[in-house]
């Protein structure tokens, strides 16, 4: 292995950490109403929760939009950069989760760009400052990848391991599971990863689509309970 494929993986390693201050711990993605109204959640529905939202929700729509980010990135292409991040903003039809994912977005790109000074993260971020764009967080991990020079084979594996981390995380700091159940079910969607990045590595922003009613309905409910551990 090269010096530089090492600094790639220290990259991968660096940007997949959960001490990578994101915010995507205080995300339950659903997962907290949901817990609310149905005390007993078991280990095999939190894997059932989590496919669907990535086959549903994450995967045809805000993985598809971090790899384009990438690819726009490296080409340059900030006009295009622009396009899908007011695009993938549109589709977030929850406040509370375009709130989240704005939020967590700029945090991303401003923490990277504090260490490696990126021509494109900079532009980003002086953008999203003056209200032109949301600063969409797939966007941005798609930015800040391509200014670590990470493929998007990596990047994806990356940004779907980060998602179902901050649920899992979730389902354990409320009680659901313990640590080891954490670990299987992280163990168990391996597979599902692996086959959705494959599935959506090449697809353009033309590809981009969502249809999760259910989740969304539960999302619009935990936006009006008064008491709340998690954003999402």
């Amino acid at each position: 292995m090269s010096i530089e494929d090492m600094h790639n993986d220290l990259a991968m390693m660096q940007l997949s950490d959960s001490f990578f201050p994101t915010g995507l711990y205080a995300n339950s993605n659903g997962l907290e109403i949901i817990f609310q109204n149905n005390k007993k959640i078991t280990e095999i529905e939190i894997i059932q929760i989590i496919q669907t939202q990535l086959k549903q929700q994450v995967c045809p729509a805000d993985l598809i939009v971090m790899i384009n980010a990438l690819k726009f990135a490296n080409l340059k292409e900030f006009e295009k950069i622009l396009e899908i991040d007011e695009k993938i903003n549109s589709m977030k039809n929850i406040k509370e989760t375009r709130d989240a994912s704005r939020r967590s977005g700029i945090q991303l790109a401003k923490c990277v760009n504090e260490f490696l000074n990126d021509e494109i993260l900079e532009k980003y971020i002086a953008f999203c400052k003056k209200g032109i764009i949301s600063g969409a967080y797939c966007v941005s991990f798609g930015l800040c990848a391509s200014a670590l020079k990470l493929n998007s084979q990596k990047a994806s594996l990356m940004f779907l391991y980060g998602f179902i981390t901050s649920i899992v995380g979730a389902a354990s700091r409320m009680g659901i599971i313990d640590h080891i159940q954490s670990q299987k079910i992280i163990h168990k969607l391996k597979p599902v990863i692996t086959q959705m990045v494959t599935e959506n590595l090449d697809k353009s922003t033309k590809d981009i689509w969502q249809f999760a009613p259910h989740f969304e309905i539960l999302q619009m409910h935990h936006e009006k309970i008064d008491s709340k551990m998690f954003i999402t």
